[in-house]
C-alpha cells in the first residue's frame, strides 16, 4: 500500500478556508486561495493557465470515461433536418429568404446521412478492457452536429459534444452524452480536442466554422503534423461551388497529391466501408 501523504489535499484547504473567522484581512480579495479566486483566474495575466486548463480538463475526464478514439462529425449549424426544411421555407418573408431556404432544404438530407454514418460508427465494440473506439463527436450544436450525437445515441453509445462559448446563446443538443458535454472559451483548444482522439473526420456543408476546422486538419496532415486519417467530404456539388480545388492545383499552390487527402462521398454505408478499408478492418463492429 502506498503511503498517505504528507500534506493536505487542496479539497481539505479549501473547506478549512470557509471556516476561518470574518476580519478585514480575510474578507480581501487577496487572502482567497488562488484556485478559488474566480477574478484571479480571469485576470489577462492568467491566460496561459486557463489555456492549460482547457486542455487538460476534457482529456482527464475522457480519459476517465475510457475514450480511446474517435469519429469526429464537421458542418453547418444551419442546414435544418428534413422534417423541419419545408418550415423554413414557409417562414421565408421575401424571394431572397424563400430562396436560401430552398437552397438549405436541399442539403437537409444529409442531416439523415450523418445519423446514419454516427450509428455505423457508433457499432465499433469497445475493447477488452473497457476502452472505446470511434466515439462520435461533434461540436455539440444543433443541425448536422445533432445529427451525429443523435445517431451514437440510436445505438446507447456514448457520444461527445465541443461546445463554444458563443455571444448569443447556445446549448448543447439532447443527444450529448451529459458526462461528455464540455464548453470552450478558446477555439484553439477546441480544435485541438477534436483531433487529440480522432480517427476519422467526416466533414458535411457548412460555414466559416467548418471550413476552418477542415482546412486546418488538411494542413496539419499536409505538413506531417498530424498522421494521415480518414477525411471524408460529403457533398461534392455544394463544396466544388464554393471551393474551386482544381484551381489550388492549377495556381500551384497545392501539389496534385494534396486532393488525395480528400475523400468524396454522399452515402454513409460507403462512408464507413472507407474507413474500415482505411484502416485494414475486415468489420470493425
Amino acid at each position: 500500500m502506498p503511503p498517505s501523504r504528507i500534506f493536505p489535499t487542496s479539497k481539505t484547504d479549501a473547506t478549512s478556508a470557509k471556516l476561518v473567522p470574518s476580519t478585514p484581512q480575510t474578507e480581501s480579495d487577496a487572502y482567497k486561495l488562488a484556485f478559488q479566486d474566480k477574478e484571479f483566474l480571469l485576470r489577462e495575466d492568467l491566460r496561459p493557465v486557463r489555456f492549460q486548463l482547457e486542455l487538460l480538463k476534457p482529456d482527464l475526464l475522457l480519459n476517465e470515461a475510457k475514450i480511446a478514439s474517435t469519429m469526429v462529425f464537421y458542418g453547418s449549424a444551419r442546414i435544418p433536418s428534413p422534417d423541419a426544411a419545408d418550415a423554413l421555407i414557409d417562414a421565408a418573408t421575401n424571394d431572397e429568404q424563400r430562396a436560401v431556404a430552398e437552397r438549405l432544404k436541399a442539403k437537409s438530407h444529409y442531416y439523415d446521412v450523418a445519423r446514419e454514418l454516427a450509428q455505423l460508427a457508433s457499432c465499433a465494440d469497445r475493447t477488452e478492457d473497457g476502452h472505446h473506439h470511434f466515439v462520435v463527436c461533434s461540436g455539440g450544436g444543433p443541425s448536422i452536429m445533432e445529427a451525429a450525437n443523435r445517431g451514437a445515441i440510436d445505438c446507447d453509445r456514448p457520444t461527445i459534444g465541443l461546445n463554444i462559448v458563443l455571444p448569443h446563446e447556445q446549448l448543447p443538443n439532447p443527444y450529448v452524452t451529459p458526462e461528455l458535454s464540455f464548453q470552450f472559451h478558446y477555439f484553439a483548444l477546441r480544435k485541438m480536442h477534436f483531433l487529440l482522439r480522432a480517427r476519422a473526420v467526416a466533414v458535411f456543408p457548412g460555414g466559416f466554422g467548418t471550413f476552418d476546422e477542415m482546412f486546418e486538419l488538411l494542413t496539419l496532415i499536409q505538413t506531417g503534423k498530424v498522421r494521415p486519417l480518414p477525411i471524408i467530404l460529403f457533398g461534392k456539388e455544394f463544396w466544388n461551388r464554393v471551393i474551386n480545388f482544381e484551381a489550388l492545383v492549377e495556381e500551384g499552390v497545392v501539389a496534385p497529391h494534396d486532393l488525395d487527402l480528400i475523400h468524396w462521398c454522399e452515402d454513409a454505408q460507403e462512408a464507413w466501408d472507407y474507413v474500415c478499408r482505411f484502416y485494414d478492418c475486415v468489420d470493425v463492429h
